[in-house]
């Protein structure tokens, strides 16, 4: 039958048309169908293009993802950079916040006598001729001024050991970092006005190297440093002793 074999040659030929059209897109070969408008059975020949193409898409070998490349491992984190700790005393040992915080117990405001503490020299005619600071004291004030209110004091003949006193401390650099103030560096003339210093300032910690005022002050003051070398002393339970500020903070 011609008809019939005509028919046959449109679909095989629809066929050809579609394989070779298989690399564009679902909708081109729609197109195309529809525009062959000969076709005996056109429906059914669109149904079987778009199978061979569906399958066609589903079954050819899918291309590899382009492999990404390793992730850059993330920079590690900057070392934490600890609370400055400086040497004090000969035995080279270190000084840190957290040592300051845990000798004074909280307190956050210290008073401290000059003499036989922070300077070598240990009485006030001494002060009179020369100030000496301790070096090993200096990198330890500076801490506990950045922690605490800190108050220098001391008792003096003259107006000329006080000009001794504060040269020696700004000579060695207390002033700088602005913790520790000239202002908070108090002269009196007698033991008695110290005393009232400290209690004046309302001080949570103080620090003397005179048994006689340490002992006045013990009702008043949370906490004291007695700076002495000499053991056995009767003290109240509030007062710590030690032979040197640079011993009792290591």
């Amino acid at each position: 039958m011609p008809g019939l074999a005509a028919t046959e040659q449109e679909k095989v030929w629809l066929v050809r048309r579609v394989a070779r059209a298989l690399n564009r897109r679902v909708t081109d070969i729609v197109a195309l169908l529809f525009s062959h408008k000969g076709a005996g059975s056109l429906g059914a020949v669109a149904g079987f293009a778009i199978a061979v193409v569906f399958a066609w898409k589903f079954l050819r070998p899918r291309r590899p993802a382009p492999k990404r490349p390793p992730p850059t491992p993330a920079a590690a984190p900057a070392a934490t950079v600890p609370d400055a700790a400086e040497p004090i005393g000969d035995s080279g040992k270190v000084v840190t916040r957290e040592i300051v915080v845990k000798r004074l117990r909280g307190c956050r405001k210290v008073t401290c006598q000059l003499l036989g503490v922070v300077f070598e020299e240990k009485t006030p005619e001494e002060l009179q001729e020369h100030a000496t600071i301790r070096p090993s004291v200096v990198e330890l004030l500076l801490e506990i001024s950045r922690y605490c209110d800190l108050y220098l004091m001391e008792t003096v003949l003259d107006d000329k050991s006080e000009e001794n006193a504060l040269m020696a401390l700004e000579a060695s650099g207390l002033f700088r970092t602005g913790g520790l103030m000239k202002e908070k560096v108090l002269f009196c003339s007698t033991e008695v006005g110290r005393t009232s210093f400290v209690r004046q300032l309302e001080s949570d910690f103080h620090i003397d190297t005179n048994l006689d005022i340490v002992s006045q002050l013990s009702r008043f003051i949370r906490c004291q440093l007695f700076i002495s070398t000499v053991e056995g002393e009767q003290l109240a339970g509030n007062i710590f002793n030690s032979p040197s500020l640079e011993q009792f903070f290591s």
